[in-house]
């Protein structure tokens, strides 16, 4: 008895939320229609798209290769950010394996035996770890903002993107990549 009521009142309160009651077209035939313009949903060379904010929409030729050219350079950045990330891992892990032996060889008095304790992980060192946050949360950024872009469909974005991602690659990726080999 109680769950036929429950029922009924779950059913008359849902009525509301239903999409195809709430007055929005929802259907997906044409370009959707955003404050300044309409958002084409198919891949294409045409200006007009919104990049990430309102104010930056490139109309002309001349403010779409100034976008381009900007994309292509945030592209550089990113990969370079990268390649700093890759050197500078290397240089704390070096800075990591003197640290501990030197806190291992101070700690113990001279009546308790040295016993060494092989570490899997290396210690939190606030000068690298903090550094090392920043910089991920660099490149994590400029990465949603690199999918943000590839969503406007815009070609002249895209391949600014790509192009920009592999020309950084070439000049920086060999020092990220580097860093590794011990």
């Amino acid at each position: 008895m109680h769950w036929g009521y429950f029922v009924c009142c779950l059913l008359y309160f849902s009525k509301g939320c239903l999409a195809d009651t709430n007055g929005m077209d929802m259907s997906t035939d044409g370009s959707m229609a955003l404050a300044v313009g309409n958002m084409l949903t198919y891949l294409h060379f045409t200006p007009g798209d919104n990049l990430w904010f309102l104010g930056w929409v490139p109309k002309s030729t001349g403010a779409m290769v100034g976008t381009c050219i900007a994309l292509f350079l945030l592209a550089l950045v990113e990969r370079w950010i990268a390649a700093c990330r890759g050197l500078m891992e290397h240089h704390w892990h070096k800075q990591a394996t003197i640290i501990v032996p030197d806190k291992l060889n101070t700690l113990p008095s001279q009546s308790s035996p040295v016993i060494f304790i092989r570490r899997f992980t290396p210690p939190f060192i606030p000068a690298h770890d903090i550094a090392r946050g920043i910089m991920f949360a660099a490149q994590t950024l400029l990465n949603y903002l690199f999918m943000l872009t590839v969503m406007t469909f815009q070609l002249g974005f895209i391949l600014s993107l790509v192009v920009g991602l592999g020309v950084g690659e070439t000049l920086f990726g060999r020092f990220g990549s580097t860093a590794h080999a011990h």
